[in-house]
């Protein structure tokens, strides 16, 4: 297989734009299946979705890996879920994929969870195409969705594609770049005819064609001059910038309707056109003993064996490791090592995934995605040959939002529950599981109802284990507002050498956007304090952010700054200055008007326009921000900032609001202060959830 002509893609979009669906019509024209089947409605279901959940809900719940083949092209593909409770499955997909398609639907345009899958195709530089879908769908604009990417995405975005007709009328589109049209025909589309422009349309066409020139021209100082000297641009010319173009970060837009099989070959096309190769994109490693030491890694067979575990999926015949290759080659057989833990693994047996279903293989080289039985290792692990040879910069894991307690309803279904847990923290790293200590209760935290909801059904199904579920408990955190002064001595004499630790110093509150915030700042002079006992300091404060003492909840966003203190030559020890600091702690942070912190979260709402009073009164009365409202077609769509806890059981009253209509979408925003009313009722509650543990 030469390197160059191998795609590495995945297809990624806000919930219900039609990805699983695109991604069927792919399969379908490209060979792979013989029957297009539906993500809803009577049949097996789309090939991409193949777990029982995700047919009945008619969701993507996991990602989902194909290699297919269009006219001697072979192409990776990974269909990715749009909820953003399974954001983990877009942001570990995009992480090893070279290249993208962002499905944005007709209709809706850039909706909340396009702006989050944006944000993570920036986050790893993939270059992407953009795919207008659902053109049959009454409102179907893709000028105002390609105008969206640019004010709501920031996107350097172009129309290659002009529509034929739109709604009902949705004929085809014209190839803005061979000005010719192209209409589908046959039982499902598959056949593709080239024909000239409509006259009615060819002004508009040409007017078009003249923008996709105008914002390539930047890519290109000869396609400049020849557009300033008024000189047709060759073909070869266009594909060969709107490449460079795409690699640069530009998004070029296509059009279709995959539930109508139209316009997917152009888009086939494009993806082999445009999208870069493995060759073309620049993979750095670190040096494991020198972290500022970067490597650079090629895609070249020959070069040593490098690669990355980046999913893992348990199944009853052992673990299946899906796994990118970044450089060399895997034989079956062959011994690798695991950068992380050193451990020394044989890769018995390669498969190459359809779905759920698996193709054996012997060899697999750079560029390519596998996946691996048998090997015990977690998300994000690198192999190599050998041993400290390189690592690979994980992905970014989101923080959980939600907690709910899980119980098993007899002691029979406990050792399943605990399998259960194990497997499903293995495979998803922003599924938590831990033990409250007070209560005794197991928790389990993620990323939404919908996503611990998903994994208690599959607890049912798979491991046929009846589990009560309890209320939902938020993530709450506690931060200091006002900067303190510390002086904090620790004495104790029992006979025999005793323990003395005194410091000095600032508690201040720090403004930090990430949920771990703590800073410690060491000013001790002179050696007022000894070098060797500032460690243990540190440790102590850290050690004490696990409980704060407004509601025994996580401390964020406080910097310590040591500045003096003093030591006696025979009392002081580590174990005294740590213990000093942690007494300190207790003592100085509630005098710094320590407040709850609560996570808050953007919505998106779409209702019918008559619904919009009570939705957006309902919002309010949950303590929510409306931040914008807007009506596209009879349809309103608002967007408001809402605390968490105000959100369970939304789904349920937003449908009784709205007879059924509403739809809503919610990812995490921030954290902010609790108004002290409801300070008040958290601590109070608390309090009681304590006293009836300790009964």
């Amino acid at each position: 297989m030469s390197l160059d002509k191998l795609r590495n893609i995945g297809i990624s979009a806000h919930i219900d734009s039609g990805k699983t669906t695109l991604s069927e019509r792919i399969l379908f024209y490209t060979g792979r299946i013989h029957k297009i089947e539906e993500v809803r409605g009577s049949g097996d279901g789309a090939t991409m979705d193949h777990m029982e959940l995700e047919k009945e809900r008619g969701i993507t719940i996991t990602s989902a890996a194909t290699s297919v083949n269009w006219h001697g092209t072979p192409i990776n593909l990974i269909d990715t879920p749009g909820h953003v409770d399974f954001t983990v499955e877009v942001e570990r997909s995009l992480r090893v994929l070279d290249g993208a398609v962002l499905v944005l639907c007709a209709v809706g345009g850039v909706q909340s969870q396009s702006i989050t899958v944006d944000r993570q195709m920036k986050r790893y530089q993939v270059p992407r195409l953009a795919f207008v879908n659902k053109m049959d769908r009454t409102g179907a604009n893709p000028f105002r969705v390609c105008e969206q990417l640019r004010t709501k995405l920031g996107a350097e975005s172009f129309l290659m594609q002009y529509p034929i007709g739109a709604e009902d009328n949705f004929r085809g589109v014209i190839d803005l770049v061979e000005m010719k049209a192209l209409t589908f025909s046959g039982d499902r589309g598959e056949v593709v005819e080239t024909g000239e422009i409509p006259a009615d349309l060819r002004e508009e066409a040409e007017e078009y064609r003249g923008k996709m020139l105008e914002a390539l021209s930047m890519y290109s100082d000869e396609m400049m001059e020849l557009l300033l000297s008024e000189e047709p641009v060759p073909t070869d010319l266009v594909y060969k910038v709107a490449r460079l173009a795409v690699l640069g970060g530009a998004t070029p837009v296509f059009m279709g309707s995959a539930y109508k099989d139209k316009a997917v070959q152009p888009l086939l096309d494009a993806v082999v056109r445009y999208l870069p190769s493995p060759l073309e994109r620049e993979i750095r490693g670190r040096d494991p003993k020198d972290e500022t030491k970067r490597i650079e890694l090629l895609p070249d067979p020959d070069a040593p064996f490098v690669g990355m575990a980046f999913k893992i999926v348990d199944d009853p015949f052992g673990q299946l490791t899906f796994m990118r290759i970044y450089q060399g080659c895997v034989k079956k057989g062959e011994t690798y090592v695991n950068q992380r833990t050193s451990r020394k693994e044989r890769f018995s047996r390669l498969v190459r995934m359809h779905s759920n279903k698996r193709e054996e293989i012997d060899t697999a080289t750079a560029g390519d995605i596998i996946a691996v039985m048998g090997i015990d290792c977690a998300s994000g692990d690198t192999y190599c040959t050998e041993r400290d040879y390189c690592t690979l910069e994980t992905m970014f894991v989101p923080e959980p939002v939600i907690k709910v307690a899980v119980n098993p309803a007899s002691r029979a279904d406990a050792d399943k529950m605990s399998k259960a847990l194990q497997r499903f923290r293995k495979e998803d790293p922003t599924f938590r599981v831990f033990t409250d200590e007070e209560t005794n209760e197991i928790l389990i935290s993620g990323m939404g109802e919908l996503h611990l909801d998903v994994y208690v059904e599959r607890m049912k199904r798979e491991y046929k284990v009846e589990v009560e579920v309890g209320a939902p408990k938020v993530s709450y955190r506690e931060s200091p507002t006002r900067e303190v002064e510390f002086n904090y001595k620790h004495k104790k004499q029992t006979g025999g050498s005793g323990q003395y630790a005194h410091i000095v110093g600032k508690l201040c509150p720090i403004e930090s956007a990430s949920e771990d915030s703590f800073e410690f700042e060491d000013h001790v002079v002179g050696g007022r304090i000894p070098k060797q006992y500032i460690p243990a300091v540190e440790k102590g404060f850290r050690d004490s952010l696990v409980k704060g003492p407004v509601a025994e909840y996580p401390v964020v966003g406080t910097r310590i700054d040591l500045m003096d203190g003093s030591y006696h030559d025979v009392d002081s020890s580590e174990k005294a200055f740590y213990t000093a600091a942690q007494g300190c702690f207790r003592e100085y942070f509630a005098k710094a008007a320590p407040v709850l912190l609560e996570p808050i979260m953007n919505i998106e709402i779409e209702c019918p326009e008559s619904f919009q009073g009570p939705v957006v009164g309902d919002i309010i009365s949950r303590r929510g921000l409306i931040t914008n409202t807007d009506v596209r077609d009879g349809i309103s769509v608002a967007t408001a900032e809402v605390p968490l806890a105000e959100t369970f059981g939304y789904a349920t009253d937003l449908r009784s609001m709205t007879q059924g209509q509403g739809t809503f979408t919610m990812e995490f925003a921030t954290y902010r202060q609790v108004p002290s009313n409801v300070q008040e009722d958290i601590i109070a509650a608390k309090k009681k959830a304590q006293l009836v543990g300790a009964k």
